[in-house]
């Protein structure tokens, strides 16, 4: 069954907008499983409401009708198509044909190609109501990043840099932005479930490379090196802690002693072949980390690496931070270039500008 939005109550709009309000709290702790918002009404009184579990397991829709003895006769509000396939849990069409559910309201399709368009059918045939679209232009920005994940079956990644106002950035681990960038920049790291970055950034820099925000320090991302000739420092802090970060090399060394080294060090490597002999196929890097689990990547990195990754036109959204200072001394490096490339890569899409104290964010998205 589909109705025109017109036709939807104000009574269903008001409760699916609380459910993608629910869904929106939880979006970054679900890892590769979308946030979900569930409510579970009855006479017009909501009985129960739950988010997909941190995680990404157990479902909404699971912990909504586990909330409650008797579901027989009500009607779930989701954000998402309820999933119709196993996987490490049941799929919850199952448990909303088995609490007897009388009518199913979701906002929009689940891009996973097991469960799309399939659960109308399947509730239809047990005589459940389905009805989609409820709201469907208020969780468009929700599921953003996970539709093109799931349809092109690839990460979403976002690209970062700071520079001075005259796109300067340093050569050392000095701070260019402040403190209100910085927080900015720890909530990207939140945000996404890997950080990406060179030796050269490692060497220079010996960046932390994690979230130390309050409360938000265990969401760190993995940490991910471009590295040809295992040139990274030992002493390092990715390396020193490589335990608890999870440090990913890309490399194409034959330096068995470093190998070994790095592997004792709690490092995980990955061999990659190079393209004419010269540079990694970054795409195929992303796509590695694709299927290891890591669907959301920040690539926080220097001028060289940043340039191939828009070259190969591989990042979704830009975070260009741009402080008040000058830099004129002469370690440092020139970004000109690369925001040129930037404006001219993101020129059809949408762009805002955020004042951060003295600091400038522009968003290209």
């Amino acid at each position: 069954m589909s109705l025109k939005k017109d036709n939807y109550k104000s009574s269903d709009k008001k409760i699916m907008n609380f459910a993608i309000r629910l869904a929106e709290n939880k979006k970054y702790l679900t890892g590769t499983n979308p946030s979900v918002g569930c409510v579970i009404v009855k006479n017009n009184e909501i009985l129960s409401f739950a988010t997909t579990n941190n995680g990404g397991r157990p479902h909404a829709e699971s912990i909504a009708l586990n909330k409650n003895r008797y579901n027989k006769g009500t009607s779930l509000y989701s954000t998402l198509e309820p999933c119709s396939h196993h996987g490490v849990t049941p799929p919850c069409t199952n448990l909303i044909i088995k609490n007897k559910v009388k009518r199913v309201y979701y906002s929009i399709e689940d891009k996973d190609l097991r469960t799309f368009n399939k659960t109308k059918k399947i509730l239809k045939s047990k005589k459940i109501v389905a009805i989609s679209g409820l709201q469907k232009l208020n969780v468009k920005n929700l599921y953003k990043e996970y539709n093109y994940i799931r349809s092109n079956k690839a990460p979403y990644v976002i690209g970062k840099i700071a520079s001075s106002s005259n796109l300067n950035i340093l050569r050392n681990n000095s701070y260019i932005t402040n403190e209100h960038s910085r927080r900015v920049s720890h909530i990207l790291r939140f945000q996404n479930q890997a950080i990406l970055t060179s030796y050269k950034t490692i060497n220079t820099d010996n960046p932390k490379l994690n979230c130390r925000l309050n409360g938000l320090e265990k969401f760190s991302p993995t940490v991910v090196v471009i590295d040809k000739n295992l040139k990274i420092k030992i002493n390092s802090y990715v390396i020193k802690n490589s335990t608890n970060s999870k440090l990913i090399i890309f490399h194409c060394s034959q330096n068995n002693s470093k190998i070994k080294m790095l592997k004792n060090l709690g490092v995980k490597l990955i061999y990659q072949k190079l393209v004419n002999n010269i540079n990694f196929n970054l795409r195929s890097i992303t796509q590695k980390l694709y299927t290891l689990g890591l669907h959301r990547l920040l690539v926080e990195s220097g001028k060289d690496l940043m340039t191939n990754f828009l070259n190969e036109n591989l990042l979704n959204e830009f975070y260009f931070f741009k402080s008040d200072k000058i830099i004129s001394n002469r370690d440092k490096i020139n970004i000109s270039s690369l925001v040129k490339m930037i404006n001219k890569n993101y020129k059809n899409k949408k762009k805002i500008n955020t004042y951060l104290d003295k600091d400038t964010l522009t968003h290209y998205y």
